[in-house]
């Protein structure tokens, strides 16, 4: 049985009819840019993202450590071209830029590191906990004067405790940003990610759980003052049609990604639904003690973007599995600190340990939706039955 580690054709012919009809609407439309499918996109998000389960029991809250107090039922969207111009756009309307520090996770992709250094900030970085999410006890540590924001990244579809994060950030004055890049529709105490910041960025690349069919991005934020001045700085400065307020960008999400969006975000809950059960399965299923499964952690409700687990003999289960036909993935094989992109920052081999750990350990296991259950216990017999 030949088992991909990854596969983004079925969630397009369950719905096939939907997004065919949802293209050729756009074509025969003859508007293809700023047009109705991204507004009504933009205000269908934001409602999602504003929307709490109906199990909470908690009230909600949110961040905004330097820009004001907000409703977090008060959602605003603006669709950008990528999940990395929802990063490097979102931190620059935030005034972040040269001399300013951003703390963030050391083991995060690159394109978390990227929207910052991108505006000529510099990422602190700090090691990851044991679930592959931010060592919240090393954010206060790494605190200076220089200090604008912290940057949490929703690591593979976990949430890390939002509550304690909220609270750093008020107490020093900082920015909260949120990378929900792979984390759309989780929720820490049935809040949604995204929400609890000065801005939430989201990539819609076809991999994600909520993935268009080519790039796509978006920011969220309580301020709408702050989502006008994305939506001007995404057309190129431009708030009225050939008038720039200032100097900005071509980063537009366009009507056919927009109007794709529109049918996924309509079964969202039931693609989440499906991942959990997935991941819940693994989780049960999985006892090699050899290989260390993630877990959720209390208040938090996880989309399971990817099923990373992690095995000090990573490479040879690699090979392992490959002679089995089974997929995997390494998310992500070599930290941003040690990039050669950012040789020019000074880190070193060692200086980030667990970090550097981790991405000698980590893989991705086959997770996608229509994973049937013969398929699934294809790969956890196999995971089960290896031996370094």
């Amino acid at each position: 049985m030949k088992i991909l580690a990854n596969r983004m054709d079925l969630g397009f012919q369950k719905h096939q009819a939907e997004y065919e009809e949802a293209a050729l609407r756009v074509l025969r439309s003859g508007w293809y840019i700023l047009g109705k499918e991204l507004s009504s996109f933009e205000e269908e998000f934001a409602a999602y993202n504003a929307v709490k389960s109906s199990d909470n029991k908690e009230s909600s809250f949110c961040c905004t450590g330097m820009s004001g107090a907000c409703e977090p039922s008060n959602i605003y969207c603006a669709g950008l071209a990528s999940g990395l111009d929802a990063l490097w756009i979102g931190i620059r309307m935030l005034g972040i830029g040269q001399g300013d520090e951003v703390i963030v996770q050391g083991n995060t992709y690159i394109a978390s590191v990227m929207g910052i250094t991108m505006n000529g900030a510099t990422p602190v970085f700090v090691e990851p906990d044991e679930n592959s999410q931010i060592d919240i006890d090393a954010i206060e540590r790494s605190i200076t004067d220089k200090t604008k924001a912290v940057m949490v990244v929703h690591l593979y579809g976990q949430v890390t405790d939002m509550t304690r994060i909220v609270d750093i950030c008020k107490r020093h004055g900082l920015f909260l940003i949120e990378d929900c890049a792979q984390a759309h529709g989780a929720m820490w105490k049935w809040q949604k990610v995204g929400t609890f910041g000065d801005v939430g960025c989201f990539s819609f690349y076809p991999t994600k759980n909520m993935g268009a069919f080519g790039d796509a991005g978006a920011v969220i934020s309580h301020d709408p003052k702050f989502i006008d001045e994305v939506k001007t700085y995404r057309n190129y400065g431009s708030h009225k049609h050939y008038y720039n307020k200032v100097v900005g960008a071509n980063s537009r999400l366009d009507e056919m990604q927009a109007a794709l969006l529109k049918v996924r975000l309509k079964y969202m809950d039931e693609i989440t639904d499906e991942r959990r059960k997935l991941a819940k399965r693994y989780s049960k299923k999985l006892s090699n003690p050899e290989i260390i499964t993630p877990i959720e952690v209390d208040d938090s409700y996880a989309v399971w973007h990817q099923y990373v687990i992690r095995c000090k003999s990573r490479d040879k289960l690699i090979e392992y599995l490959k002679d089995k036909e089974i997929g995997s993935i390494i998310h992500y094989p070599v930290p941003p600190h040690l990039q050669e992109a950012y040789a020019y920052l000074g880190h070193k081999e060692g200086e980030y340990p667990i970090t550097e750990e981790y991405a000698n350990e980590v893989l991705s296991i086959p997770m996608y939706n229509g994973m049937t259950e013969e398929e699934q216990d294809y790969v956890i017999d196999a995971l089960n039955s290896y031996r370094a």
